[in-house]
């Protein structure tokens, strides 16, 4: 345990992330689980890349997407999980205050990155269902590739304005962050300085990145519905619809959280719904994706099984 005035030392240049506070039984537990669901996620996200990349009939931009969702969803994770776990498991709560800015910028660059990313995907299947005879003219290797890097360098350059001021703040007291990670809320809560203009930068930018993608997403599926509803083919009628389901069900889920937690001019009170929700949209969402979209695409499952029985061939042989 660190005394008093070693506190006072360290309040200039580091943050102790609060975590989940409970008895050390409870935090081994919830280390284990933790843990596990940690390595589940980063397995199953690279399976996905794994199997996009294997499989020629794969080689699609739908895959192509996919597999870049999923090492969005790796590096997003792994931000925060690991120096979550290591608090739990050895009780180093202590995260340098250029560490906790660098986390807290990666943290929802990537997450607006995703936003963007899962936009792209909506235009994807747009073109698609929409416009298929121009589908392979317009979305190019090329055209997927500038997509995803647009989507990566408009999610860093969101962040980057909020930042840029959370970074100027000075920071008072003992510099406790109840929480198990550095976000905006707990974080700036512990300025000295007056906060206000940096939470209205922060609403702004939030609101901009979810308003701009999630319009775009919208405005495809009015679209893609309006196509469906005049398919006559009850069989194209499902084909189309299955392959919008595991994205529609990825963007309500994480939209949900996202909009609820960023979207608002000033910090909720309650850390403690901070903290589950943040669970929810870090760490579960991520978590339930890939499983989302394999459990809805039949390409994917009959490609992983194809894998699977080839990997039991070659053993047995």
């Amino acid at each position: 345990m660190l005394s008093t005035e070693n506190l006072s030392n360290l309040n200039s240049t580091h943050f102790i992330l609060l975590g989940f506070q409970a008895s050390p039984l409870v935090k081994i537990l919830l280390a284990i689980i933790f843990s596990m669901a940690y390595v589940f996620t980063i397995l199953e996200n690279a399976a996905v890349i794994v199997i996009s990349m294997c499989d020629p009939k794969l080689h699609t931009p739908m895959y192509f997407f996919l597999s870049k969702l999923a090492w969005l969803e790796i590096a997003y994770v792994s931000v925060t999980v690991p120096k979550m776990l290591s608090g739990l498991l050895t009780g180093n709560n202590l995260i340098s205050l250029s560490g906790c800015m660098l986390q807290l910028y990666l943290f929802l660059s990537f997450g607006c990155s995703e936003c963007f990313l899962l936009a792209a995907m909506a235009y994807d299947r747009y073109l698609a269902i929409c416009n298929p005879l121009l589908y392979h003219s317009i979305m190019t290797c090329g055209m997927c590739w500038l997509l995803t890097l647009g989507s990566l360098f408009l999610g860093f350059l969101a962040c980057s304005f909020s930042i840029g001021l959370i970074t100027q703040l000075n920071f008072c007291g003992f510099n406790l962050i109840n929480h198990y990670l550095c976000d905006i809320s707990p974080v700036i809560q512990l300025s000295c300085d007056d906060i206000s203009t940096v939470e209205m930068v922060d609403f702004f930018s939030a609101l901009s990145v979810l308003v701009s993608s999630l319009v775009l997403i919208i405005i495809s599926y009015i679209y893609i519905i309006a196509t469906i509803k005049n398919v006559s083919s009850n069989e194209s009628w499902k084909k189309a619809f299955s392959t919008c389901a595991s994205h529609l069900t990825v963007v309500v889920l994480f939209f949900g959280t996202t909009i609820f937690m960023y979207a608002r001019p000033q910090a909720i009170d309650s850390f403690n719904i901070n903290k589950f929700l943040s669970v929810l949209y870090s760490f579960i969402i991520p978590m339930l994706n890939p499983v989302i979209y394999t459990l809805r695409n039949s390409d994917m499952k009959v490609s992983m099984s194809a894998m699977f029985t080839f990997k039991t061939v070659s053993k047995r042989a």
